[in-house]
């Protein structure tokens, strides 16, 4: 077991790791009390070997660390990336591009909707994962060696997962049908929160332009706060507070004050006089910059009976192809295929159409049909057509 807590043999471990095709990656963070997580541990795979970087230690400059995920030579592996790829992204300003994510990888080449780590582990690597330290104290030092072993056998275990996935999608030609999937993990878009689009994760009812002005200036201000003192965003209001600071908008301390959970404190100091301001300005705002009111999307005429049908055929051609339905196409794509809604649908181009996409509309447009044979479903030609 390798543990890194100096510069210098940070930088002479990625060293080692120059010219690798490939290199795992995992981390270890803590984000229960704060905004932004805090890293605490770094586990790379090389080709030969493997190592915990520990990123709290006294001292330890990680560049030599961030010049090896720059390196676009190398494909830096992942298992369900996202989490540690807005670590990344938060730490050097930028992704270690190319990816690869094992549990998208893994969907395609059959391992089940979700492709858990374990069941990659276990089918793939032929190893069992040791989930005693899975909700350890990463931030605790000194680390056991027993957090050490746990830390870096995930990295070990998906060196082999990785080349087995690869030698699969190579064999049957699937590349292709993860690329847009890596791609949006490669886009700096999907980590880059904007403040003032918090105001979108909130659902309210019957709300007027200008209740959604005030919700987006509200939400935006407890976003910046929350990342400024980091700590969650539920510490400085929760949603609830959120929802009826925009319904009823306070406009003294004392009306703040009167929101349910809010103690005099807040409503009478600095944060009652950081946020008093933001309801005013949102108030104040002229009716051309409040936000537009969605629409609620027009009902789509989809029969049941059609979705239904649908379904089942998604998943004899997902059973068939051995890849995760999920990603042929999800329950919206169905209804709107069955509503013939058919613009811009993922099911109906590529690998997709291929497998799935074509089928379903032979099978909306009366063409193909379903037989029992013995306990199995199969697909059966219609001859001429159904609604003749």
């Amino acid at each position: 077991m390798q543990l890194i807590t100096t510069t210098a043999d940070l930088a002479t471990f990625c060293e080692r790791q120059r010219g690798a095709a490939f290199i795992t990656v995992d981390t270890e963070f803590m984000r229960e009390r704060t905004y932004w997580p805090i890293l605490c541990l770094v586990q790379i795979g090389g080709p030969q070997e493997a190592a915990a970087i520990d990123p709290m230690a006294p001292g330890i400059d990680l560049a030599p660390l961030t010049a090896l995920l720059d390196d676009t030579s190398i494909v830096k592996v992942f298992h369900a990336a996202r989490q540690d790829l807005e670590i990344f992204y938060r730490m050097n300003g930028r992704l270690p591009v190319p990816i690869f994510d094992t549990q998208i990888a893994g969907m395609v080449c059959g391992h089940g909707e979700a492709a858990s780590y374990e069941t990659l582990v276990g089918k793939l690597a032929r190893a069992t994962v040791d989930k005693s330290s899975r909700f350890t104290d990463w931030a605790r030092r000194p680390l056991t060696e027993r957090q050490i072993h746990y830390a870096i056998s995930d990295v070990t275990h998906l060196r082999v997962i990785y080349e087995k996935l690869q030698h699969y999608l190579e064999r049957t030609g699937r590349w292709s049908w993860i690329e847009e999937e890596m791609a949006a993990l490669a886009d700096p878009a999907t980590f880059a929160a904007r403040p003032e689009d918090a105001w979108l994760r909130l659902k309210p009812r019957h709300a007027s332009a200008r209740m959604l002005g005030v919700l987006r200036e509200v939400a935006a201000w407890r976003e910046r706060e929350a990342q400024r003192v980091d700590v969650p965003r539920g510490r400085i209001l929760r949603d609830e507070q959120v929802l009826e600071i925009a319904s009823h908008p306070p406009r003294t301390s004392e009306a703040l004050g009167q929101i349910r959970g809010l103690s005099r404190g807040f409503a009478e100091g600095r944060m009652g006089e950081g946020l008093l301001p933001v309801v005013q300005q949102a108030l104040a705002l002229p009716e051309e910059e409040l936000p537009a009111r969605e629409k609620p999307p027009a009902p789509l005429n989809a029969p049941a009976a059609a979705v239904d049908l649908l379904r089942t055929l998604l998943k004899l051609r997902s059973d068939e192809a051995d890849v995760a339905a999920r990603l042929v196409a999800n329950a919206d794509e169905l209804v709107r295929l069955a509503a013939g809604r058919h613009e811009d649908l993922p099911a109906l181009h590529g690998w997709r159409r291929e497998i799935f996409g074509a089928d379903a509309l032979r099978l909306l447009q009366g063409r193909l049909g379903f037989a029992l044979d013995g306990d199995r479903i199969r697909l059966i030609e219609v001859e001429g057509n159904a609604s003749q």
